[in-house]
């Protein structure tokens, strides 16, 4: 099989691509509609199939478009997974669990963000408590996202976030840039001022389908960070820790953890894995991340910061949206077969060894 048809070219074409390939698997298919239209005005939903008994042990989640752009990634991995027959070799008492387009309006606009500029990825904290405060982007916010998008702009932002780095070190600035803000609702990284659809309905997901499960891996798909390819696994857990260990015998030592400084990550507030201990307490659960780069980091912030300005600032359906949306699509998609290949070889490997894992 040519694991490159398995990606797609839109959202509307990776949903139609994953509910075929679902159904024809035999899966047990639920629907969530979000509330939105994409650009093209079509219906957007978050697509969920389930392949296994209802009340299994072991549960494999597969998560794709937590960061909606990064979802022809996700996507292009489940439904290579589905059309390889991998849901028929699970081993008896267990199941899986495949959540495509977990940020249908991300991945249908081209944005990484919720139809509310949030970071899904930022947005699992308690609101009832105050928020992370972000001393280093209140600082930089005008820079990160100046409210014009001229050359003349693009430099002086620029300016300011070299100076800040030159002070403090560049991962200061990613740190910075990157690690969850919550008091600039136009700029990037933003966390939210409560919890977003796709938070809310992924939350109903897992309440749904894994209240029963005892054992639970999530593997969380990613792009943006780390050379053209290459699948970094990253785990929201502390070194040495269960859990971390636990993710360590199962993907081996390559695993990493943005909370001793061994990922391209920078430490994060409020994203779905740190949570999901909590929202799943009854369960053990090992969660990872397979985060596949695409370009460089400079560029992949480059494409943010102007997205960010096109829907806080400008109008994403004019022509000036156009180079930006291929500028962010690049940034996330290496849209190459090569590229095609590693992530579905890498994601068939990590699959596998959690479910092996999960049968240890």
């Amino acid at each position: 099989m040519n694991s490159a048809e398995s990606f797609s070219a839109t959202y509307a074409e990776a949903r139609a691509k994953f509910v075929e390939a679902a159904e024809s698997a035999g899966g047990a298919l639920e629907r969530f509609e979000n509330p939105n239209r994409g650009p093209d005005g079509g219906d957007l939903s978050t697509d969920v199939a389930w392949f296994g008994p209802k009340s299994a042990e072991k549960v494999l989640v597969m998560v794709s478009g937590t960061h909606g752009v990064e979802g022809f990634c996700g996507s292009g991995a489940q439904i290579d997974w589905l059309r390889r027959g991998e849901h028929a070799t699970l081993p008896t008492g267990t199941a899986a669990l495949l959540v495509h387009a977990i940020n249908p309006y991300g991945f249908a606009w081209l944005r990484r963000v919720t139809e509310e500029n949030v970071d899904l990825n930022r947005n699992w904290i308690d609101f009832k408590n105050p928020a992370p405060a972000n001393p280093g982007y209140d600082e930089l916010a005008d820079a990160a996202v100046p409210p014009s998008w001229t050359p003349e702009s693009q430099i002086a932002s620029s300016r300011v976030l070299r100076a800040y780095s030159e002070a403090h070190g560049a991962m200061a600035l990613q740190q910075a840039l990157s690690g969850g803000q919550y008091s600039h609702d136009r700029g990037v990284f933003y966390g939210g001022a409560g919890p977003s659809w796709a938070r809310r309905t992924q939350e109903a997901i897992y309440h749904a389908h894994l209240g029963h499960a005892g054992r639970v891996a999530i593997i969380d798909y990613h792009t943006g960070l780390g050379p053209w390819g290459y699948a970094e696994p990253i785990m929201s857990d502390a070194a040495g820790s269960p859990g971390f260990c636990r993710g360590a015998a199962w993907y081996g030592g390559n695993i990493t953890t943005p909370l001793d400084g061994s990922s391209t990550s920078a430490v994060t507030a409020g994203d779905n894995l740190a949570a999901a201990p909590e929202l799943l307490a009854h369960a053990e659960v090992t969660g990872m991340a397979l985060e596949y780069g695409a370009q460089t980091l400079a560029q992949v912030f480059l494409a943010l910061r102007a997205d960010a300005w096109l829907h806080g600032y400008g109008d994403p359906l004019s022509p000036e949206a156009q180079p930006i949306k291929a500028q962010i699509r690049a940034a996330f998609y290496g849209d190459a077969d090569d590229w095609k290949g590693m992530v579905v070889g890498q994601s068939l490997t990590a699959c596998r060894q959690a479910v092996r894992g999960l049968n240890a």
